[in-house]
């Protein structure tokens, strides 16, 4: 990746997953750099950082059932699949408003780390790409698209699990 230099947090939502993650003990290394907005943006920009370069799907059912999937960046989800596994009816994207009054981020931003900000009174089914799981470290933005976190598997399940998610880690049908 370019060398950017070391910036403060860009708003509170990061100074807040930043806190969270000195209370936990856990450690990450940030890179700034000009917003990633595709996977493709990021590949470009990256250069030779080592580990694993992840997605972050959010998901919804008409039902309002919610999904998260995490996964490898590579992979292609197979939506239809997942929504015949989980037996939640059919699943979409979740739209803009959605992840911003449930996750609050926007499009391109999309993390695990946002389960920070999940409501307690609603179901989140959240899934971990088991092939993903295996790489070190996971590479994830810090609730914006202008930097990016470097995290062990092991801190960013007991990040999850921290917040009060439970996720279920699997192989992710994909096309």
């Amino acid at each position: 990746m370019n060398d950017f230099s070391k910036k403060m947090p860009q708003d509170r939502r990061e100074a807040a997953l930043f806190q969270r993650f000195q209370a936990l003990t856990i450690s990450v290394k940030t890179t700034y750099h000009p917003p990633f907005h595709t996977v493709e943006d990021a590949k470009a920009q990256r250069g030779d950082m080592i580990g694993g370069h992840c997605k972050t799907l959010f998901l919804k059912s008409k039902r309002d059932a919610w999904v998260l999937v995490v996964m490898d960046e590579e992979g292609r989800l197979d939506v239809n699949q997942l929504s015949k596994q989980l037996g939640l009816g059919r699943l979409s994207f979740a739209s803009a408003d959605h992840l911003l009054d449930k996750l609050n981020v926007t499009p391109g931003s999309v993390t695990p780390f946002a389960v920070m900000n999940w409501p307690k009174d609603i179901h989140l089914n959240m899934l971990l790409d088991a092939e993903m799981m295996n790489k070190d470290p996971l590479h994830y933005h810090p609730l914006h698209n202008e930097a990016t976190c470097a995290i062990s598997p092991d801190d960013l399940l007991k990040f999850i699990h921290d917040c009060e998610i439970d996720p279920v880690i699997r192989a992710l049908p994909l096309k």
